[in-house]
């Protein structure tokens, strides 16, 4: 069974810096698409920096500049290290993978992980 475990998130002061992680796990053949995604109370869930197919990155605008995607293929795992942190940035964020794995049979599924809380107080 695929799982997208997440972690890192906090409480951390404006300015201030966070490191999440997200590990795929599972019979996985190759993973397409890994990246994080936020969500704040009240507002829809967002893209903030994905790695897609041939290795290239996409940011949301409002993280570019403090934010770095980077990743560890052979543990199939993504890092986010974000700096600079703001208020704007209080979120619950998720790791979504979109990747090819065997569950009964050779499939391409889209994957979320639970969600890892980051608060950034102003």
């Amino acid at each position: 069974q695929v799982q997208l475990v997440e972690s890192g998130g906090g409480l951390v002061q404006a300015g201030g810096s966070l490191r999440l992680s997200c590990a795929a796990s599972g019979n996985i053949l190759r993973i397409n698409v890994m990246g994080w995604y936020r969500q704040a109370p009240g507002k829809q869930r967002e893209l903030v920096a994905v790695f897609i197919s041939g290795g290239s990155t996409t940011y949301a605008d409002s993280v570019k500049g403090r934010f770095t995607i980077s990743r560890d293929d052979a543990k199939n795992t993504v890092h986010l290290q974000m700096n600079s942190l703001k208020a704007e940035d209080t979120a619950v964020y998720y790791c979504n993978a979109e990747l090819v794995a065997y569950q009964g049979r050779w499939s391409q599924q889209s994957y979320w992980g639970q969600g890892t809380q980051v608060t950034v107080s102003s």
